[in-house]
């Protein structure tokens, strides 16, 4: 499948942005194991859900040390997260995700 560079960024924030709000993935090593992405890509892509709107927060794990804790996300801003679910088998089907 021919996906521009564009749309395969823009699904992989969205897919990111789900598996957070969603509690599959919501810390950068559940993202990789999740979708087999670099750690540099997860953490750039978790960066990058701000360029959209999407508030993503990181909560620090009461207690702990040296970042352990897990992100959430706190607004959607003007993205339909229901678009998202519904659309998921394509989202995953260009991004190349089992």
């Amino acid at each position: 499948m021919d996906v521009s560079k564009t749309k395969s960024s823009f699904y992989r924030r969205l897919y990111v942005a789900y598996l957070i709000d969603s509690q599959l993935a919501s810390s950068v090593p559940a993202l990789i194991e999740a979708t087999g992405m670099p750690r540099r890509t997860a953490q750039d892509t978790i960066a990058a859900l701000a360029d959209l709107d999407i508030q993503c927060e990181f909560e620090q794990q009461d207690g702990a040390r040296n970042h352990a804790g897990h992100y959430r996300i706190r607004d959607w801003g003007a993205i339909d997260r229901d678009w998202i679910t519904q659309h998921l088998g394509q989202i995953k089907a260009v991004l190349g995700y089992p």
